[in-house]
């Protein structure tokens, strides 16, 4: 049996929730990292701070159109993950759901422009009948393409609300980058190389290397989304 609620004390580290206010918290529904991702109901709670009981989120999801990645949620459970764009179009409020240096999960006001846009990094390829071939991305989505140039550590540029593929941001040299782990979590910067595994990187403070299953590419020269 699939328990309901988690205790707060054991939630990760990346939700900036009080912990000692309640012994329990909405447990997401399966499908997205933990954390990397804040349930529905707690975004609303803790971090947009519309609501301060649960009863509230759920009559809030019910009564006005809360959108994630273009789509409909009345779901307190679903998992809103790193990079998932939050529209709540009677407001014409946009957000993005984003890590800070601090490793605790936050949104980023955007314009209603670039949430039309969601970046998902491919960490998985696979080839199956057909021809066809199959990237497991970032978000626990899978999509189905015809051979092309998709290498895994690329971003797709999707468009929203369905899973178009706008272009391809590469995990190379003179790519822009956000850190979504590692003692960088949350910063950004340029690639000045890949060896190894490793990406060389130019941040705010200096150079630094990281593992670049850490590293997701946002942009070529500089960033396609706000970052804060």
């Amino acid at each position: 049996m699939v328990k309901k609620h988690l205790k707060s004390l054991t939630v990760p580290v990346t939700w900036p929730i009080k912990r000692k206010n309640n012994v329990f918290v909405i447990r997401p529904n399966p499908g997205k990292s933990f954390e990397l991702g804040m349930p529905l109901g707690l975004v609303f709670r803790d971090l947009l701070k519309y609501c301060k009981t649960s009863r509230e989120v759920s009559n809030l999801l019910r009564d006005k159109e809360v959108l994630v990645d273009g789509r409909r949620r009345i779901d307190q459970k679903y998992l809103v993950g790193l990079m998932d764009v939050l529209s709540i179009p009677l407001s014409g409020e946009h957000y993005r759901m984003l890590l800070n240096p601090s490793n605790r999960l936050h949104l980023v006001k955007i314009d209603a422009a670039e949430a039309s846009e969601k970046l998902c990094k491919i960490v998985g390829k696979t080839m199956i009948s057909g021809g066809k071939v199959q990237l497991n991305l970032f978000d626990g989505r899978n999509l189905l393409v015809s051979e092309g140039n998709y290498k895994v550590g690329d971003t797709l540029v999707l468009k929203l609300p369905g899973q178009e593929i706008s272009s391809i941001l590469n995990l190379e040299k003179g790519a822009t980058v956000f850190l979504f782990g590692g003692k960088h979590v949350g910063e950004h910067g340029t690639v000045l190389e890949i060896k190894d595994g490793l990406a060389k990187i130019k941040g705010k403070a200096g150079e630094f290397s990281t593992p670049t299953d850490f590293v997701v590419a946002i942009g070529k020269e500089k960033p396609l989304i706000k970052i804060d």
